[in-house]
């Protein structure tokens, strides 16, 4: 079950952070899911590193680095997406138009 739980939480944080950047961002939602867990765990690291990891209550510093993460995550994921993307139907439209 904890899987799913990360999932959900990857979907919200990745979606969080796709609303915080300006602008568009041409990732589909699978990418999006990926990038917000591993901005989800990369805020959890930068949490324990910061000795706020665990605390009583409401982890609101935890959960603020997270999604951080997140949005650092879809900041540099959303342009080497679209370059990877543009490579790729580049070359099928070069060999299309060369036959």
């Amino acid at each position: 079950m904890n899987w799913l739980w990360a999932i959900i939480v990857g979907l919200v944080l990745g979606v969080l952070a796709r609303a915080i950047l300006p602008g568009r961002q041409a990732i589909p939602l699978w990418l999006t899911v990926i990038f917000g867990l591993l901005g989800g765990v990369l805020g959890n690291a930068v949490a324990t590193w910061a000795g706020v990891g665990t605390t009583r209550g409401f982890d609101w510093i935890r959960h603020g680095l997270q999604l951080g993460g997140a949005v650092l995550v879809v900041a540099l994921g959303s342009p080497l997406w679209a370059r990877i993307r543009g490579r790729s139907r580049g070359r099928g439209e070069r060999q299309r138009q060369r036959m």
